[in-house]
C-alpha cells in the first residue's frame, strides 16, 4: 500500500498566525487554491481519508468533491487538542510543544495521544487498502505521528522542528 500524507490546506488561521487545533478553521483564498492543486496532483488516488475538522473536510471536498474518489472522514486524524490553547497564537502553542509530548495540554491531549490514534488510523487502513494508492489529508501532529511510527523519527525532534511544507510525503507499507 502506497499512503500519501498531505496537510490541509492554508487556512485564515495559518495566515493570522493561530493555531486552531480542535477547532474547525477555513481555508483562505490561497488555500482554495492549493485544495484545487492537490486533487489535480492526487487524481490516481483510490481512496482518501481526512480528518473531521472543518479545513481538512474542506481540502478534501475542493480537491475531490465530484471526482468518484471515495473520502471518508475519521476523527483520529484530527490535530492535537490543544485543549485551553486552540485557537490561541501559533507562537504560544510553539513556546510549549515539548512540554506536551507526554503531558497532555490542559483540557487538551498529548502528542503521544495523537500517535496512539494514527496507529489505530494505521492498522485499519492497512488492514482494508492492499495494494491501493491512500491520500490522507490532516495536520502537522499527524504528519510527526506517521514520521515516528514508520520512519523512528523521535517525538522530541519532531515538535521543535520548523513546519517545512511539501507536495505530500509518501510511505510504503506492508
Amino acid at each position: 500500500m502506497e499512503l500519501i500524507y498531505e496537510t490541509h490546506s492554508t487556512t485564515v488561521d495559518n495566515e493570522r498566525g493561530v493555531a486552531t487545533g480542535w477547532l474547525d478553521g477555513e481555508l483562505s483564498e490561497r488555500g482554495r487554491e492549493q485544495a484545487r492543486l492537490l486533487g489535480e496532483r492526487r487524481r490516481d488516488a483510490d481512496v482518501v481519508y481526512a480528518s473531521d475538522l472543518g479545513r481538512a473536510v474542506e481540502t478534501a471536498e475542493i480537491a475531490f468533491g465530484g471526482t468518484g474518489i471515495p473520502v471518508h472522514l475519521d476523527p483520529r486524524l484530527r490535530e492535537c487538542d490543544y485543549g485551553e490553547l486552540n485557537g490561541q497564537l501559533a507562537r504560544e502553542v510553539e513556546a510549549v510543544r515539548a512540554a506536551h509530548i507526554e503531558e497532555p495540554f490542559p483540557d487538551g491531549q498529548s502528542y503521544r495521544d495523537v500517535v496512539q490514534q494514527t496507529r489505530g488510523f494505521l492498522d485499519d487502513v492497512v488492514a482494508s487498502h492492499e495494494g491501493e494508492r491512500v491520500v490522507v489529508i490532516a495536520h502537522s501532529a499527524n504528519r510527526w505521528a506517521l514520521e515516528h511510527l514508520l520512519e523512528g523519527t523521535t517525538l522530541e525532534e519532531l515538535v521543535v522542528a520548523p513546519f517545512e511544507w511539501q507536495e505530500g510525503w509518501v510511505y510504503r507499507l506492508s
